[in-house]
Protein backbone atom coordinates (compact mmCIF):
# COMPACT_ATOMS: atom_id res chain seq x y z
CA UNK A 1 0.00 0.00 0.00
CA UNK A 2 1.40 3.53 -0.60
CA UNK A 3 0.86 7.11 0.68
CA UNK A 4 1.42 10.31 -1.06
CA UNK A 5 2.20 13.14 1.05
CA UNK A 6 2.59 17.21 -0.53
CA UNK A 7 4.57 19.78 1.68
CA UNK A 8 3.80 23.11 1.58
CA UNK A 9 6.18 23.34 -1.16
CA UNK A 10 5.25 20.76 -3.38
CA UNK A 11 7.15 18.38 -2.81
CA UNK A 12 6.15 15.33 -3.34
CA UNK A 13 6.74 12.15 -0.51
CA UNK A 14 5.67 8.45 -1.47
CA UNK A 15 5.55 6.02 1.62
CA UNK A 16 5.19 2.25 1.15
CA UNK A 17 3.95 0.26 3.34
CA UNK A 18 4.93 -3.83 1.88
CA UNK A 19 2.47 -5.27 4.83
CA UNK A 20 -1.67 -5.03 5.38
CA UNK A 21 -2.61 -4.20 8.92
CA UNK A 22 -4.65 -6.44 10.47
CA UNK A 23 -6.07 -4.38 13.28
CA UNK A 24 -8.13 -1.17 13.26
CA UNK A 25 -6.24 2.49 13.48
CA UNK A 26 -8.35 3.92 16.95
CA UNK A 27 -7.49 7.25 17.27
CA UNK A 28 -8.59 8.76 20.40
CA UNK A 29 -6.74 11.76 20.40
CA UNK A 30 -7.61 13.04 17.10
CA UNK A 31 -8.81 16.26 17.95
CA UNK A 32 -6.51 17.36 20.07
CA UNK A 33 -3.56 16.20 17.34
CA UNK A 34 -5.37 18.75 15.16
CA UNK A 35 -5.97 22.01 17.34
CA UNK A 36 -1.59 21.42 18.51
CA UNK A 37 -0.88 20.93 14.69
CA UNK A 38 -2.73 23.99 13.78
CA UNK A 39 -1.10 25.71 16.76
CA UNK A 40 2.24 24.46 15.70
CA UNK A 41 1.87 25.79 12.09
CA UNK A 42 0.67 29.13 13.09
CA UNK A 43 4.18 29.14 15.21
CA UNK A 44 5.87 28.07 11.70
CA UNK A 45 4.10 30.88 9.94
CA UNK A 46 5.13 33.52 12.44
CA UNK A 47 8.90 31.97 12.31
CA UNK A 48 8.83 32.36 8.10
CA UNK A 49 7.21 36.27 8.77
CA UNK A 50 10.07 36.99 11.43
CA UNK A 51 12.75 35.83 9.23
CA UNK A 52 11.06 37.84 6.09
CA UNK A 53 11.14 40.95 8.78
CA UNK A 54 14.72 40.32 9.84
CA UNK A 55 14.58 39.49 13.05
CA UNK A 56 16.74 39.20 15.33
CA UNK A 57 18.79 35.58 14.86
CA UNK A 58 18.28 34.27 18.59
CA UNK A 59 14.93 35.24 18.38
CA UNK A 60 14.27 32.83 15.48
CA UNK A 61 15.94 30.04 16.68
CA UNK A 62 14.02 30.31 19.97
CA UNK A 63 10.64 29.92 17.89
CA UNK A 64 11.90 26.88 15.86
CA UNK A 65 12.74 25.48 18.82
CA UNK A 66 9.07 25.65 20.25
CA UNK A 67 7.61 25.23 17.12
CA UNK A 68 9.95 21.67 16.67
CA UNK A 69 8.77 21.12 20.64
CA UNK A 70 5.62 21.13 19.81
CA UNK A 71 5.50 18.33 16.82
CA UNK A 72 7.24 16.07 19.46
CA UNK A 73 4.76 16.19 21.37
CA UNK A 74 2.45 15.78 18.63
CA UNK A 75 4.08 12.79 17.76
CA UNK A 76 4.27 11.86 21.11
CA UNK A 77 0.37 11.91 21.68
CA UNK A 78 0.21 9.96 18.15
CA UNK A 79 2.75 7.16 19.74
CA UNK A 80 1.06 6.67 22.87
CA UNK A 81 -2.36 6.39 20.91
CA UNK A 82 -0.82 3.97 18.54
CA UNK A 83 0.85 1.49 21.20
CA UNK A 84 -2.30 1.57 23.83
CA UNK A 85 -4.43 0.79 20.51
CA UNK A 86 -2.63 -0.56 17.16
CA UNK A 87 0.26 -2.19 18.99
CA UNK A 88 -1.93 -4.13 21.70
CA UNK A 89 -3.98 -5.41 18.93
CA UNK A 90 -1.12 -6.57 16.74
CA UNK A 91 0.18 -8.15 19.90
CA UNK A 92 -2.84 -9.76 20.90
CA UNK A 93 -3.04 -11.19 17.31
CA UNK A 94 0.55 -12.08 16.16
CA UNK A 95 1.27 -9.17 14.07
CA UNK A 96 4.60 -9.22 13.39
CA UNK A 97 4.56 -7.04 10.53
CA UNK A 98 2.99 -4.30 12.77
CA UNK A 99 5.29 -4.49 15.38
CA UNK A 100 8.48 -4.05 12.74
CA UNK A 101 6.53 -1.31 11.20
CA UNK A 102 5.85 0.56 14.87
CA UNK A 103 10.15 -0.01 15.23
CA UNK A 104 10.96 1.52 11.79
CA UNK A 105 8.47 4.42 12.78
CA UNK A 106 9.81 4.95 16.29
CA UNK A 107 13.27 5.32 14.57
CA UNK A 108 12.96 7.33 12.19
CA UNK A 109 10.61 9.69 15.11
CA UNK A 110 13.57 9.85 17.34
CA UNK A 111 16.03 10.84 14.34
Amino acid sequence: MSHTHIDENGNIYEHDHDHDHSHPHVHTNTKQVINRLNRAIGHLESVRNMVEDGRDCSEVLIQIAAVKSAINNVGKIILTDHIEHCIVDAVKNNDHDAIEAMEEAINKFVK
